[in-house]
């Protein structure tokens, strides 16, 4: 009767061993798969009205209709999206080789712009009356301009330029751009923490200091970009770490969510370093992710 009595320590140890791999392993895939941010998200969700849902964005109804490589940018690294409607294309802009880049609606580049002066640029937007802002992370500055015609290559000196303060950010400074036509103002998304920021701005430039936008706790662990539905005015957040993209409401209050992971919305391996989002005027979302991966979502319902 001893060996019983012998084993039972034994057993007892394999037991706790095997219950703490367990629980190691649902730690590594619940970090993998932010799943406490995707249980926080689907339950404000389920929370909101059918009326909010026909006002808004309503992010569960698109699905992926286009995935592309933007050829030959594998090396400068995207980051940023905007949709400009006076020209009907999108911009983006590149970090390792600072560059400014168009392109159209199904990913084809049609020109690039070298960009001078400028170190590591991460964010674009378009204000609407022509001119562009392009944020830049390690400077700690915006630059607000308007692009000449034919040109392929801009210098910072010839942008009017404003400090962003934020000195001790280092590289999780801005990085997000988004254009509020209701307020005229910029809306500047800081990486980490996350936060958003408004900074007004005139036909004569920015006017005034940057202020802390009101609103709930941001529901994702960083913020990489950010875009304004121009028919709702709500404001749509992409997270590369929480690999979301989050719609907000005017009071800063979360309605919806696409998560970016493989198998959601659409998405077969998934989006694993998601950099820039923008909206056009039709609905359709653009979403691109580093190197150089171009996606487009589109509503699948009225």
């Amino acid at each position: 009767m001893p060996i019983p009595f012998a084993r039972a320590p034994r057993r007892r140890l394999l037991f706790n061993l095997a219950l703490l791999l367990l629980l190691l392993a649902v730690l590594v895939v619940g970090r993998e798969w932010r799943w406490l941010d995707l249980l926080q998200l689907s339950w404000k969700e389920w929370r909101t009205d059918p009326a909010a849902r026909a006002a808004g964005v309503w992010l569960p109804d698109y699905r992926l209709a286009l995935e592309v490589e933007l050829s030959g940018l594998e090396e400068d690294e995207t980051s940023g999206l905007t949709w400009n409607p006076q020209t009907g294309t999108l911009f983006t802009v590149t970090g390792k080789h600072p560059q400014l880049v168009e392109l159209s609606p199904e990913g084809a580049i049609l020109r690039r712009i070298r960009l001078t002066g400028f170190s590591d640029p991460e964010g674009v937007e378009a204000l609407g009356d022509g001119r562009l802002a392009i944020v830049d992370e390690r400077r700690r500055l915006l630059a607000l301009f308007r692009l000449p015609p034919g040109a392929d290559s801009f210098d910072l000196a010839d942008a009017q330029r404003v400090d962003l303060g934020f000195a001790d950010a280092g590289n999780k400074g801005f990085e997000g751009l988004g254009w509020d036509a209701r307020t005229n103002r910029l809306l500047l998304a800081l990486e980490r923490p996350p936060a958003l920021f408004g900074l007004a701005v005139s036909a004569a430039g920015a006017a005034g200091e940057l202020q802390p936008l009101p609103g709930e706790g941001l529901p994702v662990r960083d913020l990489s970009s950010l875009t304004v539905d121009p028919r709702s005015g709500h404001f749509l957040l992409l997270s590369d770490e929480s690999r979301l993209l989050v719609e907000l409401d005017r009071e800063g209050r979360p309605l919806s969510f696409i998560s970016l992971l493989g198998g959601f919305n659409g998405l077969g391996r998934g989006i694993k370093q998601a950099e820039g989002v923008a909206m056009d005027a039709a609905g359709n979302l653009y979403v691109v992710g580093e190197p150089n991966r171009f996606h487009v979502f589109r509503k699948t319902h009225p």
